[in-house]
């Protein structure tokens, strides 16, 4: 059967190239639409994935200057000032990905949503590394009758750049979100200041200086734990592997305090890794979303709806593909 292309919006960028790569590996005869603000560049990754064509869009026209051209999904890699991606893919009924946005930003998005729920599927993928961080929290969670405390400290190595567009993200994040949401108390507070101030200690035990980040995250595992108590806090520095003299790495430290199944109080804590660094665990995130939207995956598209990306994936499908990447979800001492 002849299927539509997906259009990659920012595919020629770190994180696009990585997303299109795995999307090709797994679906060879799927078409794809690179488009980039570098032509030649998307060219030269369109001709060395196949079946894919590099496009130059006009993002003042509602078509985006594709004209009656149909696509099957559209996935966003930069921060859409303009939501041109976004207003094509609802005023065509088509399901959308975007990942770059903050906390802080979601409301044009959403508004747009409002206007007509059940135009497509709209993902919003802001969540730390596209999932990587709530999947296998809330996997962990199943394990407690009830979830007091969540605490979540992410690593991201000083040598893993991701490119210019993350870069772009995070310089304006940094600019314009200097409180961090967190929950405390069962309240929705933002920390500010010495607040911002944090330290977690990494997979091989070493204490990382950290700062408070007002990741979605937040939101997302408060609302589907129940617990009274959600923080974020990012560090760059020298990654586990690093330290241990091997190559970067990234991790996430996720800690769970709550009641067991039995009653009985109970803490955990375990690390997120991957050892390709950031940018890959994103793009696993990125295509199983596009694979879930699209119906690639063998199953019905997702149905019309708002959702985060835990809502959209199969944790346990997420989790194994996270192994034969060479991640793990690994078991840690308590601090």
């Amino acid at each position: 059967m002849s299927r539509k292309p997906i259009l990659l919006m920012g595919g020629s960028g770190a994180i696009g190239r990585l997303s299109a790569t795995s999307l090709r590996r797994r679906y060879p005869d799927v078409p794809l639409l690179i488009a980039g603000r570098d032509l030649p560049k998307a060219e030269a990754l369109a001709d060395e994935l196949g079946t894919a064509e590099a496009v130059s869009l006009d993002v003042d026209a509602d078509d985006l200057g594709l004209g009656d051209r149909s696509v099957d999904a559209v996935a966003v890699f930069y921060h859409d000032t303009r939501q041109a991606g976004l207003r094509y893919a609802r005023a065509r009924g088509l399901p959308h990905l975007s990942i770059s946005s903050g906390i802080f930003e979601m409301a044009p998005d959403i508004a747009l949503f409002m206007q007509e729920p059940k135009a497509g599927a709209m993902v919003l993928g802001y969540e730390w590394l596209v999932g990587a961080t709530t999947l296998p929290a809330l996997q962990l969670a199943a394990s407690f009758q009830r979830i007091d405390r969540i605490s979540i400290g992410a690593l991201v190595d000083e040598e893993d750049q991701g490119g210019p567009a993350v870069a772009d993200d995070f310089a304006r994040l940094a600019r314009l979100m200097p409180g961090a949401l967190t929950r405390r108390g069962s309240s929705a507070i933002w920390r500010e200041g010495p607040e911002m101030a944090a330290t977690f200690r990494a997979i091989d035990g070493t204490v990382i200086a950290a700062s408070g980040f007002s990741s979605v995250d937040v939101a997302g595992l408060a609302a589907a734990t129940g617990a009274g108590d959600v923080s974020f806090d990012l560090a760059t520095a020298i990654s586990s592997s690093r330290r241990s003299g091997g190559p970067l790495s990234t991790e996430i430290i996720i800690g769970i305090a709550g009641l067991d199944l039995d009653g009985q109080a109970r803490r955990s804590r375990h690390a997120v890794f991957h050892p390709g660094g950031a940018a890959p665990l994103t793009a696993l995130g990125v295509t199983m979303i596009l694979e879930r939207l699209t119906g690639l995956d063998g199953h019905a598209p997702t149905a019309p709806g708002l959702y985060f990306p835990y809502q959209v994936l199969d944790h346990a499908a997420y989790l194994s593909r996270l192994e034969v990447e060479g991640g793990a979800v690994i078991g840690l001492e308590l601090d």
